[in-house]
């Protein structure tokens, strides 16, 4: 493990060079990335197909066109950000200056995952670079194609003090983990998240959780069921389920669940075929240990749509499951894979509190033409985000905030929720010599009660 200690202390001695805080240096450098993402645009897309069966078209606008946005928005703004912010200051240190510089963490560590394991390794590094930082990344095993072609992107364009990948296993994470970081970005799930976490509190290292959970997907009587069945499928089996933002079940009002259910059997056969093992269109399951993990949900399940499965090609059939219940095994996880229970409710209230009993979701989605339905379900539960008549919205604007709450995570990123999360928030008030005001030294006796009643009229 020698060679990565080396190159962890590579990293910090970059950065203590202070070339990173130079923003044309930054700006340098997501250049030479946005054109790597380009020039590199067939080989991710080769390296996504072999990992995870991805589609072209699908990697190119979850994974390639998502990196090149953050890049683009990333550029044209960070002149803005990186300015020191001027604020008010308090009449008491008058005529005093105050500002707020955001300065970098120092050596960032990004641990990414395999679920979408080039798009959530190079997304957040874009927010770390754009903030003065020097990144390494340790992308998921798991997806080993991508890990490899991005260790080549990156180890072979950028000083290795400053940008690099590192490849490696449970052990090379573990060890890595044992080392000084100045700040932790760690993409994956809920219980691995909670190592990561143990493991920055030994060197009191900030992080930043993305993780997952359950999350719901909300159908009232006013939706239009045909454009909802479109979109829920579209949105939960992209990726063949493998997705932390995915509806992971459906909560549909009991007046409209049959037709619901007619709606998206249709859609799905519009979208895949009536044997989507034949596809082109449709991914597969990372490995062995993930397609047995997800099969085992199905035993006793009631299968209303698909539930057909070929374990030597890690293939899973778009599944809907009928009459689920909370004490199925299939809600008692996240699935993190093609498989949507669907359950029904006839009162908002009770959805409510069904709702409200789990850990807190990465996402809520909720379809409905009643404002305030809508309203009512925004305000009284509680998610890392919410998307309205249309899954995964949210998470694709470089306007809003991504991130979880609770057991879902915690920090947020993209567009200048990256830079802000990368950035140490440094308080500068700047004073001049005169006027030195007196009455704030002792002796205090002379001017106790005069001072309380300057302060008082002052604050």
């Amino acid at each position: 493990m020698q060679h990565l200690k080396k190159q962890i202390k590579q990293q910090r001695e970059f950065y203590n060079t202070q070339k990173t805080k130079n923003t044309a240096f930054r700006k340098t450098q997501l250049k030479k990335l946005k054109k790597l993402v380009t020039d590199y645009e067939k080989e991710i897309q080769e390296a996504l197909q072999k990992d995870l069966g991805k589609p072209n078209f699908e990697s190119y606008l979850a994974e390639i066109e998502f990196v090149l946005q953050e890049l683009r928005y990333t550029l044209k703004k960070m002149d803005n950000w990186v300015k020191p912010q001027k604020v008010n200051t308090p009449v008491l240190h008058f005529p005093g200056k105050s500002h707020i510089y955001h300065e970098p963490f120092g050596c960032v560590l990004i641990i990414s995952p395999w679920n979408y394991p080039f798009h959530l390794a190079i997304a957040p590094a874009i927010g770390a670079i754009a903030a003065g930082n020097s990144v390494i990344i340790k992308p998921s095993e798991h997806a080993s194609e991508t890990a490899l072609l991005l260790e080549k992107m990156i180890n072979q364009n950028f000083e290795p003090g400053f940008f690099c990948v590192i490849l490696g296993e449970i052990e090379e994470t573990r060890f890595i983990l044992g080392q000084k970081f100045d700040y932790i970005f760690f993409t994956g799930s809920t219980q691995v998240g909670k190592i990561i976490m143990k493991a920055s509190a030994e060197h009191l290292t900030p992080v930043t959780l993305e993780l997952g959970g359950k999350s719901p997907t909300i159908i009232d009587s006013t939706a239009n069921l045909e454009v909802t069945a479109k979109r829920i499928a579209w949105a939960k089996f992209h990726n063949a389920g493998q997705t932390c933002v995915a509806p992971d079940y459906i909560y549909v009002e009991d007046s409209v669940k049959d037709a619901f259910m007619e709606k998206i059997k249709s859609v799905l056969v519009d979208f895949y075929g009536t044997n989507s093992l034949e596809s082109p269109d449709y991914g597969r399951i990372i490995n062995k240990r993930h397609f047995d993990r997800l099969t085992k949900l199905l035993d006793n399940a009631d299968i209303a749509f698909g539930g057909q499965t070929n374990r030597e090609k890690n293939f899973i059939a778009p599944t809907i499951l009928n009459n689920a219940s909370w004490d199925d095994a299939v809600m008692q996880e996240e699935i993190f894979g093609p498989i949507l229970p669907v359950l029904e409710w006839n009162d908002e209230n009770d959805l409510i509190q069904q709702i409200n009993r789990r850990p807190k979701p990465l996402a809520l989605y909720v379809f409905s033409d009643n404002k305030t339905f809508i309203k009512k379900i925004i305000q009284e539960t509680s998610s890392g985000g919410v998307s309205v008549n249309e899954p995964l919205s949210h998470i694709t604007s470089v306007h809003l905030p991504f991130g979880g709450v609770g057991d879902s995570g915690m920090g947020n990123y993209h567009g200048k929720y990256s830079f802000y999360t990368f950035s140490h928030a440094k308080s500068v008030m700047r004073k001049r010599f005169y006027p030195d005001l007196s009455a704030k030294y002792p002796p205090f006796s002379k001017i106790n009660g005069t001072m309380k009643k300057i302060l008082k009229i002052i604050s």
